[in-house]
């Protein structure tokens, strides 16, 4: 008899008060035999029904929905919106109601989860901050104690001594830079100096300022066969050497001795140019592949201890690229390799 429409409250009641109506009217002219005496009553029983059912309705039903969504509604509007709804229920049937609270609760429900989330980033952010400013710290301070509990005339220890101070200093200097660069680049200070240059140059000039490096482990590294072909790209030349710099030193840290280091380039039909900068080191676990980027995130903390650095590269890798309005991703697997990409917009 009815079909799945939702209806209205008042079109409920009428609905109601037809049926009821309707069937005291029979009722009366079954037993009673006057058409006009149950058609009186089927009027005034109408009438009646309809008004103390669209009563109840509102009183008893709608007036409780409309205070949810009212609350609901407040939640999410603006002050010139609530006004409108602490007076006036939106003219929506119960289960355009229903869809905007199963709406709303998603919603709040994905909020919670992203600040629980967040809380977790910040609380390991902080410790892991805490840990990286207090090692180069207490390093300097054992030094500065024991030179200046009589070291200090001792020719053996207090250059050494000195110089391991020096080096701890240099790291301490190095991790606020990088995190000073990071703020700058969240906060939108940091602006972009785009140039046409050619990408091949850059990366063959990160090559040569890391020679040493490469050299230490006997690294071979080169430019992928076919890739050779100058691209001309649009971007910020000096930020983008230190995403490459980034990212080649961290291939030299994991890499494996006597291992390769390959940099490729390709045209993408989207007007961009397609940057790749692959390993053949350990790789990456993929638990940790969606978090490498965060700050100070690692993945064998051990092991990046020893290698050093600041945990802040990969983080103002993804910065900087994010800020060309584009993306860095990374493909690995463990004992074959990791490749870093991201695009830049060809030149203008």
């Amino acid at each position: 008899m009815f079909s799945n429409k939702n209806y209205s409250p008042r079109q409920l009641a009428t609905i109601c008060s037809f049926i009821i109506s309707l069937a005291v009217g029979i009722l009366l002219f079954f037993f009673v035999r006057n058409k006009w005496i149950a058609v009186f009553s089927f009027v005034l029983l109408f009438i009646g029904c309809y008004f103390l059912i669209s009563y109840a309705i509102d009183s008893f039903v709608y007036r409780q929905i409309k205070l949810i969504y009212k609350i609901i509604s407040q939640t999410k509007a603006s002050k010139k919106e609530e006004f409108y709804y602490k007076n006036f229920l939106p003219q929506k049937r119960i289960d355009e109601v229903t869809e905007d609270v199963e709406k709303w609760a998603a919603q709040s429900k994905k909020e919670i989860e992203i600040l629980q989330q967040n809380e977790k980033f910040r609380k390991e952010f902080l410790q892991n901050l805490s840990h990286e400013l207090k090692t180069p710290i207490f390093s300097i301070q054992g030094y500065v104690d024991t030179l200046l509990n009589g070291a200090l005339h001792n020719s053996e220890v207090n250059i050494k001594f000195l110089q391991s101070a020096e080096r701890n200093i240099d790291r301490l200097v190095n991790l606020l830079d990088d995190l000073d660069e990071i703020s700058k680049l969240e906060s939108g200070e940091l602006k972009l100096n785009n140039k046409n240059f050619i990408i091949q140059d850059l990366v063959k000039d990160v090559f040569e300022s890391l020679y040493i490096k490469l050299k230490e482990k006997e690294i071979n590294y080169h430019i992928k066969k076919g890739c050779e072909q100058p691209l001309m790209v649009y971007a910020d030349k000096e930020k983008i050497r230190q995403v490459i710099i980034n990212l080649v030193d961290n291939a030299i840290k994991y890499g494996k001795q006597n291992g390769i280091i390959e940099a490729g380039f390709y045209k993408l039909e989207d007007k961009k140019v397609l940057v790749e900068v692959t390993d053949d080191g350990s790789g990456i676990a993929e638990e940790h592949r969606l978090r490498i980027f965060e700050r100070f995130y690692r993945t064998d903390h051990a092991r990046s201890r020893k290698v050093g650095g600041s945990g802040l590269g990969l983080a103002i890798c993804k910065h900087i690229i994010e800020a060309h309005e584009e993306k860095i991703q990374v493909r690995s697997t463990i004992d074959v390799g990791t490749t870093f990409n991201f695009s830049l917009t060809s030149a203008k």
